[in-house]
């Protein structure tokens, strides 16, 4: 019912991606596997939306607080994750790493600390320390195929009395981990005995493969944010638009207070509000589709570098579009790999330090794309590696 196969052409459109490549690898023209949006044209189903409010001619200030929003928000949870949403705890924003930056803000105070599970997403990073915060890095452990936190370390960090917040990420990126029940109520515990705060970002939390996501809202025992957006899913990151849940009515008051009177956002994108209601009530047979190309996408890179290296072991992720690619048993020098990726395969694949010093001798290869597209990227993974073994 939809392709995913046939490539996009996307040069010339402004691509962050694909336009302006050079801006991080230094040269242009290369191949990208890099930031996290896929090269797959819309679901028919928002695009259909889209241009039925572009027709009606006017795009005028918009008001994110509808029944319509707030219907396809509950319908997606309930079909979804099997959970009931409070939507009285509803607030909006332009992305979720905004909404982290806000309530960084509001819940801690300069040279305070934020707990993060590494390697992480390279933005949390900023987030923190642009607002002149610190990072107290919870390393996860690789055993086997698996990720794990030790928790006992973890509770070492969140009873440091300049730490104030534990920034989730759920499920996890890069390593692709899903927590368990288990684990997100361990984790609940220890925030609620140290009166930490959580922020748990759930923007892939409808890529997970086998397992079902459990969003935060189940587990939280005192003050906590959960932050998402369809703009992962179904590839519609470029209209903007985030939203959150926020248990503590206070925190809610505050951190509107902060949109409206100090940043000056008191109209959303109205298309950001057309596509996710469109999305969370229509597009779940498209993303049915989409996650089973995306799998299988993971699969074929599994399989060739399991092939072509077999002492790699590699397996695919728990969950999200990005291979997490453990390259430590081959003992490759980053920056030379690096080099002949981009420089004689002409490809841009994210380097694992990206994300932080426990992500040193990984790779982070992004599938969201065309099959073809996937097989040119781990063709040049595995040309690269014999070319400086």
């Amino acid at each position: 019912m939809f392709d995913f196969d046939t490539p996009v052409n996307r040069k010339g459109t402004w691509c962050t991606q694909w336009d302006y490549v050079q801006d991080r690898f230094g040269i242009a023209d290369l191949i990208p596997f890099t930031i996290s949006d896929m090269d797959f044209k819309i679901a028919p189903c928002i695009e259909q939306a889209l241009n039925q409010r572009i027709s009606h001619g006017v795009l005028g200030y918009s008001r994110w607080n509808n029944q319509e929003y707030f219907e396809a928000l509950s319908h997606w949870y309930l079909s979804q994750f099997s959970i009931p949403i409070d939507t009285n705890m509803t607030v909006y924003g332009p992305s979720v790493i905004y909404m982290v930056a806000k309530l960084i803000n509001l819940w801690s105070h300069e040279n305070e600390s934020i707990v993060v599970h590494t390697p992480a997403y390279d933005a949390f990073y900023k987030a923190i320390i642009g607002n002149n915060r610190k990072v107290e890095a919870c390393p996860l452990i690789k055993k086997d195929t698996n990720w794990l936190c030790d928790m006992d370390y973890l509770e070492t960090l969140l009873g440091k009395e300049e730490v104030k917040i534990l920034l989730l990420c759920s499920p996890h990126n890069p390593t692709g981990k899903v927590w368990s029940e288990q684990e997100l109520k361990h984790m609940a515990q220890l925030c609620e005995k140290y009166h930490v705060k959580v922020i748990s970002d759930e923007i892939h939390m409808d890529m997970i493969w086998q397992e079902k996501h459990l969003p935060w809202s189940q587990f939280g025992l005192n003050e906590w944010a959960l932050l998402s957006s369809a703009s992962k899913s179904f590839n519609i990151p470029a209209l903007t638009g985030a939203y959150g849940f926020i248990n503590c009515q206070e925190t809610k008051e505050q951190y509107s207070q902060q949109l409206k009177a100090k940043d000056g956002l008191s109209s959303p994108a109205v298309l950001s509000l057309v596509a996710t209601i469109a999305a969370y009530q229509q597009g779940s047979p498209w993303l049915k589709a989409l996650k089973g190309y995306l799998r299988s996408n993971l699969d074929y890179v599994a399989e060739k570098l399991n092939t072509a290296f077999p002492q790699l072991k590699y397996t695919v992720p728990q969950s999200t579009y990005l291979a997490w690619i453990d390259l430590r048993a081959l003992n490759l020098d980053e920056q030379k790999l690096q080099h002949q990726l981009i420089h004689h395969e002409k490809v841009a694949i994210m380097p694992g330090s990206t994300y932080g010093l426990e992500g040193k001798g990984f790779l982070r290869l992004n599938v969201g794309c065309s099959r073809s597209k996937v097989e040119v990227g781990v063709n040049a993974i595995i040309n690269a590696i014999n070319s400086i073994k």
